[in-house]
């Protein structure tokens, strides 16, 4: 099965250090069709974005931004962001950098 785990698990307020996703994209994991994981880890490794982190410049991806009702980064602990626009999405490592509120 392929996954974009780096053995080196961490939850960090919803969202793991090590490969990025939420905990309930790895809880979920196995359950998924493959077109689900791979489009998951097609986000995590900027292969698939709507915009670029006003952070760090890199891709990123909004699910929002690409027409879903909800954003994998609702499922995380609501985070201090730096950025000017409340509405501005980081990119998974930026966010998970954030502390939470």
């Amino acid at each position: 099965m392929k996954s974009p785990c780096v053995a080196k698990c961490k939850n960090n307020a919803g969202i793991c250090s090590g490969c990025l996703r939420t905990m309930t994209e790895i809880s979920h994991w196995i359950a998924y069709p493959e077109h689900q994981q791979l489009a998951i880890m097609a986000e995590i490794k900027a292969i698939t974005s709507t915009h670029q982190c006003p952070q760090c410049q890199q891709p990123a991806q909004c699910d929002i931004q690409a027409g879903k009702s909800t954003c994998w980064c609702f499922e995380i602990e609501a985070r201090q962001t730096l950025t000017d626009s409340p509405n501005a999405c980081l990119c998974r490592q930026c966010l998970s950098l954030m502390p939470t509120l």
